[in-house]
Parts: structure tokens; C-alpha cells; sequence
């Protein structure tokens, strides 16, 4: 079962325990000494920056597939760092992205330009009076080959929070390509604690083995995984990249929303567990896929009264970082999430690249 370190930062001891959180991801991971010190820098920074600009806020640190997939091999693993924070937003972020910017004394002086320097993937939202989000990622250095399919112009990106600092979460994530096709799946493991991230992990590695199918045979394979687990709700989201066209299939509490050009659609799932209760027959719902569209998987952590804003459906923003945004939103400094949280999030690559 995959670990996930949820640090709340409100004083300068868990600074520390951000960096050993890092490490202990990158071994995880596999990386080199290089790089795991690059990610803990990066943790260290952005923890630190949560207690000095935002007066707390939470670090979160995953093990994560790559932002794009390629067609030709396994996706080697990265150490995602998030931080979330209610803090009064940044007014000027190119400049606090400039090395050695800091507007307090006693900075370590890196700052948030070196964290997206050293890291392969850097980005953040900040708006006044909201709070701040930041995603970085930190993987085996490697040379990326070369993929211009339009599947390669997909990315996805999550953010899992644990329960009450649970060491693991009953929700995960995953997403596969099969060529053309490109598939997103959110499981929720029924209740907390390891048994819910036993059943939603198995989830995850049948997944794997499914790239090549549509959503409601993917389903069913997984309720065969799921056999002798306590169940999860689980929602599978596929992208035909050559027929542009996206293909939804879902069984109990996984939300899904699909923005189309600003417009917001609901995705239905059917009642019923994977695992246990599956539902005997299991509807696919189609929609258009184009590069304005945004796919958001969440689980049942955020409350209901939780909407999509104009944020959400930004195309060039980091996937990950929508799924951090839409936490911040849904939660408060004062209620954090409620239950496991995990926000997966689909969205076309810009034309300049993740």
C-alpha cells in the first residue's frame, strides 16, 4: 500500500519533519542522493515558506506517476511535494518565484525560483485573501523520448490527504495508456485506515493491467480484484485521443465533473461497491473531448457544498495543482478535510509542454 505523509506545519519543528517526509518519499521512489536532497530542499523551503508567509498551512507528500505518460514503458515514479495554505495569497507571484526573493529576515534564502529549478515539475496558484498552492515533483533524472501522439497531450496530476494524519489513505489513483487511449481511475476504499487502502490499491493495480479497455469492462475487471476486500467506489474515465471522445463509467460515491469551454457537467456513477455490491448492469456515459475540456475525479472528503470555480478549469495550470486548488476551496484552515480526499484531475498538455 502506498504511504502519504500529510504534515501539518503550524510551528518550526514540522519544518523538519517536511524534509524527512521528502526522504523518506525518495527512497521510496528510488532516487539518487541528488536528487532525494533536491527534494528535500524543496520540502524544506516550501514548509518553511508555509510558517513565514502564510502562518501554517499543510505539506503533503505522495510517490506519483509522471505528469505525461509515454506509450513505450512503465512510468517511473516521483516524490510530489504540496503544500495548501489559507494564508492572504501572493499579489506578485513571477516575483516571488525569482531566486533568492524573500520578504522576511531570516529566510533560508532559496525561495520558491530554486524549488522550480531543481525540481522536473514546478507550479502554484495564488490568489488574495485565499490562500496558496504549490506542487513540485522530483524523479529520476532521465532523457524523455520523443511522443507527439495526441495521447502525449494529455497530463494528470492528484492530491491525496489522509484522514486525521492516517500514515495511509483509503482513497488512490491512476491513470494508464494503451496508445491512443488514456485512462483516469479514482477508487475510495470503504472506510479508513489500511484495509480501505487495501481494497483501493488493489484497485489501482488491476488498472494496470486494463489500459486496453473501455470504462464499464474496466470496472468489471476491477470488481473481480476487489473480490475478498471490504470494496471501494471506484470511477474510471477514458480519452479515445483519435476520436476525441471521452468515455465515463462509475459504481458508488466517486464524483466526477467535466468542464466543457466554461460549462460544468455532471458524470453519473451508479450505486453500488466494487468488490461487493457491483451494480448488474453498468451504463457508459459519453461526451466530447477537446482541448478546453477539464475532467475533476474527487472522492467523498470534500463536503457537498463544494462547487467548481473558474480556476478549476484552467487548461494551463498543472493538473495536480486544480486537485490542491480544489481542496483548498472545499476545506478551511479552521474545518480541513473530513475523510480521506483525493482530487484527480484530466486536462490537455499547453502547447508548450507540462
Amino acid at each position: 500500500m502506498p504511504r502519504v505523509w500529510d504534515v501539518p506545519v503550524h510551528d518550526s519543528t514540522r519544518v523538519r519533519d517536511a524534509r524527512v517526509a521528502a526522504e523518506h518519499a525518495a527512497a521510496v521512489a528510488g532516487l539518487d542522493e541528488q536528487r532525494t536532497s533536491a527534494a528535500a530542499l524543496v520540502a524544506t523551503e516550501l514548509a518553511t515558506n508555509l510558517l513565514k508567509h502564510a502562518g501554517g498551512g499543510r505539506v503533503v507528500v505522495d510517490v506519483v506517476a509522471p505528469p505525461v505518460l509515454a506509450a513505450d514503458r512503465e512510468p517511473r515514479p516521483r516524490v510530489q511535494i504540496a503544500t495548501v495554505d489559507h494564508g492572504p495569497g501572493m499579489a506578485d507571484v513571477s516575483a516571488a518565484l525569482r531566486d533568492g526573493f524573500t520578504t522576511t529576515t531570516g529566510s533560508l534564502g532559496a525561495g520558491l525560483g530554486t524549488c522550480a529549478r531543481v525540481a522536473d515539475d514546478f507550479d502554484l496558484h495564488s490568489a488574495p485573501g485565499r490562500g496558496t498552492v504549490v506542487v513540485a515533483r522530483i524523479g529520476v533524472s532521465e532523457a524523455r523520448a520523443a511522443d507527439s501522439g495526441p495521447a502525449a497531450r494529455l497530463r494528470a496530476g492528484a492530491v491525496n490527504v489522509p484522514f486525521g494524519g492516517a500514515e495511509y489513505s483509503g482513497d488512490a489513483w491512476a491513470w494508464v495508456r494503451d496508445r491512443d487511449l488514456v485512462t483516469l481511475m479514482l477508487a475510495d476504499g470503504l472506510g479508513h485506515g489500511p484495509e480501505a487502502a487495501r481494497a483501493s490499491t488493489a484497485a489501482v493495480e488491476a488498472l494496470r493491467a486494463s489500459a486496453h479497455l473501455a470504462p464499464g469492462e474496466a470496472v468489471r475487471r476491477l470488481d473481480r480484484a476487489l473480490s475478498g476486500t471490504r470494496g471501494a467506489a471506484v470511477a474510471v474515465a477514458q480519452v479515445d485521443t483519435r476520436a476525441s471522445v471521452l468515455r465515463f463509467a462509475g459504481v458508488g460515491n466517486i464524483g466526477a465533473r467535466l468542464c466543457e469551454g466554461g460549462t460544468w457537467r455532471h458524470l453519473v456513477s451508479r450505486p453500488g461497491i466494487v468488490g461487493t455490491h457491483r451494480p448488474t448492469t453498468l451504463r457508459e456515459e459519453q461526451a466530447a473531448w477537446a482541448d478546453d475540456r477539464v475532467l475533476v475525479l474527487h472522492s467523498d472528503g470534500l463536503p457537498s457544498r463544494w462547487s467548481p470555480t473558474s480556476d478549476t478549469c484552467r487548461t494551463t495550470t498543472d493538473p495536480a495543482v486544480t486537485a490542491a486548488v480544489t481542496i483548498r476551496d472545499a476545506s478551511s484552515s479552521a474545518r480541513p478535510v473530513r475523510d480521506d480526499t483525493a482530487v484527480a484531475v484530466l486536462a490537455p498538455t499547453p502547447p508548450d509542454g507540462p
